[in-house]
């Protein structure tokens, strides 16, 4: 009981207040620098990115211009431009698994720093509730009564996918114990032969030699 509210309190936790959902990075020219998010099937998610200017004077030069790939473990590509400043993808992911955001900076003499904001949701975050309410012209109760129901539907979702996920390990464990098992048993097979086939040489030898 008290590890079903742990979970419970862990899984409201990294709903409601996720760990990052915008970051800023530098990358230094020539380099690629690629960000993970483990994303379950048929969640939504959105994902924003700008190159911050050196100078808000001036026009962006090429040198600061990024090429972005976004791909599934699975080595799909769901989001690829090309030397932009800025750019957005959004889809709902179809497998499972982590999905991968990767920035390749041009290479460039001398070197540079380039810096770049990101911003990546998934699920429930996805939904700009501010918006929805002006657009619905909702009041107050019923955008929060939505938005309890939104994170709600998430975490039993999210506690589904963890005891998939469970199994999956727990299966795992199972195939990882019966190999070695087996491994095992073939080690002791093979040294027991290798002892047999010893003394059973070291026999033949002394008796042909008649000191047995």
């Amino acid at each position: 009981m008290i590890l079903r509210s742990v979970l419970i309190l862990v899984l409201l936790v990294g709903v409601l207040f996720p760990a990052s959902q915008s970051l800023r990075f530098d990358l230094q020219s020539g380099q690629t620098k690629c960000i993970a998010e483990d994303i379950k099937s048929n969640s939504m998610t959105v994902g924003k990115y700008h190159v911050v200017k050196p100078n808000e004077d001036y026009p962006l030069p090429d040198s600061h211009k990024l090429t972005v790939r976004v791909t599934s473990s699975y080595g799909n590509n769901f989001h690829s431009a090309e030397k932009v400043e800025n750019g957005q993808f959004a889809f709902t992911a179809t497998e499972q698994g982590d999905y991968m955001a990767c920035f390749w900076a041009p290479e460039h003499s001398p070197p540079i720093t380039v810096t770049v904001d990101f911003d990546w949701r998934t699920g429930v975050h996805t939904k700009d509730w501010t918006n929805v309410a002006k657009k619905g012209q909702v009041d107050a109760m019923e955008l929060e009564l939505k938005n309890l129901y939104d994170t709600i539907q998430s975490i039993h979702e999210e506690m589904f996918y963890l005891r998939e996920r469970e199994e999956e390990m727990q299966e795992l464990n199972k195939a990882t114990t019966s190999k070695m098992f087996w491994l095992s048993f073939l080690s002791l097979f093979l040294c027991l032969s290798v002892a047999g086939l010893q003394f059973w040489h070291l026999k033949t030898f002394f008796e042909k030699k008649k000191l047995i």
